[in-house]
């Protein structure tokens, strides 16, 4: 707060190790910090801007500390502002990447053609945006489905290829339909006035590369730059990053490459690999004391990683206890897999007082969470799902939302068809079809069809009517927020006009007669949209007051930047440790969380590392990364289990355990037999030696030979690998490529060449 005496010098310092001291000190030029799990990076992090500003003298303005998530970024200004006084604690820029780019876009839009009240798409908007790309092009979502075409357009624009590059590179006939697609949705996105999140990093780099002006200004305003896990940046963060620092270099990344698991989503690893290359002459600070996890769990992880080759070492080390040994476990099924991690848990609980809400199980694929879930609702211990329904998700909330949008942004198609008729007003599927297809024919935007629905003689005059009263009620709150006739603008305050809209709209009075909601749940998470554009409201007017430009900000930038805020909440930001209840997640999403107690499962070949993950040494060893990510979640106690059968899609098939689980130091793991009643036609013990079986299948089946499985049908043996009792298979499947077998059930039937 104002007026409070600014800290000491040894109150920033005190409690620093020697690496973190060197790290906080430094000044100008690139400084890269390794910084292993659990070695208190954030700290780092925070007390260097502290520094800067209270001991070396630089304008908190001229800092700019880039984290991944929201929620991050807002536990690293709660810390910042623990040095602060209020005023400074806000005038330094803390973001993640895209709210950063969505801030500057803003401000420049301008100078890219974009109109002041562009939409930003989220997940939902896009894909109903890429289904329409799909239907204009007259292409089967079966075949190409929305997903994996959004997949393909972000890695894409992550990589800053644009369509029009992407179709010239096209090679081949699934890459030339996604170019396709990928043009017809930039057109679908141009047309309505609207960003997705890849666009705002892609937008940012043509502002940076095309206007020096601008990129001169903001090298002078942020002089520091602090970013967090920087192994994550794909290279379009890559591209801001370094313009941003073109001219004084004082950069601060800090980051793990061991920890580099979103290869997936355009994640480059060599960022970080090749930071010396990049800004040279650099100084590296390696954070190797772990806070987190005990001497076992640690020793486990740092031995697991050094199988890699892609990284940069570092000796991971702690003062903390010993501990208990990892605990690999092996169970019958699944369902033995999960009462063994849920009874496990409760006697953490019951004996030794571990509180529900520090115990989490992680994943490497969502589906393995059923049966988990199954367990513990039978067992009464309270459990959420780090993938729940997070709050601007709600069916509610996204059509009240819809309608913001629409009045920021009357070009939006998407948002705007989706509340045409939500409550039902009397405008049918085939009444938006028809305007859509007038639209077309007559080269006018939907605003301009809307602001003249009797020319749309394709539908009846009661549709007219209800699509014109509609259009009304529009462009009354585009009045009232000074968007449409001035003269009819009200000065209204945020909270007031999305009250009105929720009123006015129709969804108040919906929810509140709905019947399938009689504890009228989505009534109240209506009205707390309300309270949060209220609070929102507070905060940002009092944040662009102190900036001391001279103007207050009136209803149209509040509610644009409104809804700027609501686009940028991630899934991740969801997830609440501190809650009385186990955690379930995938191993992506755990990163940056702990926990006292975690159990992986699913710790076998296919699942982790992923079958997808086993092409080749790169893929590999980014799901190395991901195990390694999951056992430094541990604090004190760490279990991976693996399951000698599993049941997919309603068959039940042998298991390979995890070769990571081979890679882990025998003197921290203590192997547990799970397992009850061993399922008929398993030998009772994985690891008896059964060599000479094991060799003469091995003879029997080399590569290249032609197979027949009864479910996958024709495949040719790739790899053959005897392992103890059993022996591994790697097929090539004409229908569902690659699987990983066990010969010894896999029932396999050589196929003679002439009989195909």
């Amino acid at each position: 707060m104002d007026g409070r005496t600014a800290p000491t010098a040894d109150d920033l310092f005190s409690d620093l190790t020697e690496p973190q001291t060197q790290a906080v000190l430094h000044k100008d030029g690139p400084l890269l910090v390794l910084a292993g799990p659990g070695s208190g990076k954030t700290r780092v992090i925070t007390r260097r801007v502290a520094n800067l500003v209270l001991n070396e003298g630089i304008a908190p303005w001229n800092v700019l500390a880039i984290t991944f998530t929201n929620k991050a970024a807002g536990e690293m200004k709660q810390r910042v502002g623990e040095y602060f006084t209020e005023r400074q604690a806000r005038a330094v820029t803390v973001a993640t990447f895209h709210a950063l780019c969505a801030r500057l876009l803003r401000q420049y839009a301008e100078f890219l053609g974009l109109p002041p009240g562009y939409s930003i798409y989220d997940t939902a908007d896009q894909k109903a945006a890429i289904k329409t790309a799909l239907e204009d092009l007259e292409i089967n979502p079966k075949n190409f489905p929305p997903a994996a075409m959004l997949a393909a357009i972000s890695n894409a624009k992550n990589d800053l290829v644009g369509p029009d590059a992407f179709a010239d590179a096209a090679a081949d006939f699934y890459s030339r339909t996604v170019a396709k697609v990928y043009v017809k949705y930039a057109q679908i996105l141009e047309r309505n006035h609207a960003v997705d999140f890849d666009d705002l990093l892609l937008k940012t780099v043509e502002l940076l590369r095309g206007h020096p002006q601008v990129l001169e200004r903001l090298q002078d305003q942020y002089r520091y730059i602090l970013i967090d896990e920087y192994q994550d940046t794909n290279h379009a963060q890559f591209m801001i990053a370094s313009a941003l620092a073109g001219r004084h270099h004082n950069i601060m990344a800090t980051g793990d490459p061991d920890q580099s698991i979103y290869g997936w989503r355009g994640a480059n690893i060599n960022n970080i690999l090749e930071f010396e290359q990049h800004f040279p002459n650099p100084t590296v600070v390696r954070l190797e004391q772990n806070y987190r996890s005990t001497k076992s769990i640690l020793a486990a992880a740092d031995t697991l990683i050094q199988n890699n080759r892609a990284r940069k070492h570092k000796a991971l080390w702690t003062d903390n206890a010993r501990g208990e040994p990892v605990e690999t476990v092996t169970c019958r099924d699944e369902r033995s897999e999960a009462q063994w991690v849920v009874d496990t848990f409760q006697k953490l609980h019951d004996e030794q007082g571990v509180p529900w809400g520090q115990m989490a199980v992680f994943y490497r694929m969502n589906s393995l969470s059923r049966v988990v879930e199954d367990e513990l609702r039978n067992t009464g211990v309270p459990y959420q799902i780090a993938r729940g329904t997070a709050f601007y998700d709600r069916k509610e909330i996204k059509n009240a939302v819809a309608y913001l949008r629409t009045i920021a942004n009357p070009a939006d198609e998407v948002n705007l068809f989706r509340v045409i008729n939500t409550p039902a007003r009397g405008i049918s599927d085939k009444t938006v079809k028809s305007v859509q297809a007038y639209c077309l024919a007559n080269n006018l935007s939907v605003e301009q069809a809307l602001g003249d629905p009797m020319k749309i003689t394709s539908i009846n005059t009661r549709a007219q009517s209800a699509v014109a009263k509609f259009a009304r009620l529009v462009q009354s709150w585009r009045n009232a927020c000074g968007l449409g006739d001035e003269d009819a603008a009200v000065e209204v305050s945020l909270r007031a006009i999305v009250e009105r809209v929720i009123r006015e709209s129709g969804l108040e009075e919906f929810h509140r007669n709905d019947k399938s909601d009689p504890d009228q749940e989505r009534l109240a998470n209506l009205g707390e949209l309300v309270s949060s554009a209220q609070q929102f409201e507070e905060e940002y007017t009092f944040e662009i007051e102190f900036e001391g430009d001279g103007h207050t900000p009136g209803i149209t930038e509040k509610l644009l930047a409104f809804l700027e805020q609501i686009s940028l909440v991630a899934d991740v930001d969801a997830v609440d440790n501190a809650q009385g209840a186990v955690t379930l997640m995938t191993l992506h999403a755990a990163k940056g969380l702990e926990y006292q107690a975690v159990a992986i499962i699913g710790v076998e070949d296919g699942l982790l590392p992923h079958e997808r993950g086993q092409r080749n040494e790169t893929e590999l060893e980014e799901e190395r990364r991901l195990c390694f990510v999951g056992i430094t979640r541990a604090m004190q106690r760490l279990y991976l289990t693996h399951a000698r059968c599993r049941t997919v899609f309603g068959q039940t098939t042998p298991t390979i355990p995890s070769r990571f689980l081979n890679e882990l130091p025998e003197d921290t793991v203590r192997p547990v037999e799970a397992a009850d009643d061993e399922p008929v036609g398993f030998d009772a013990s994985l690891s008896r030696p059964q060599r000479t079986l094991a060799a003469k299948q091995a003879m029997q089946y080399p590569p290249g030979t032609l197979v027949r499985h009864p479910q996958f049908g024709l495949g040719r043996v790739r790899d053959i690998h005897p392992m103890g009792a059993h022996t591994r298979a790697k097929v090539d499947f004409n229908t569902v490529g690659p699987k990983t077998l066990i010969l010894q059930y896999a029932r396999l039937e050589i196929v003679d060449a002439q009989q195909t």
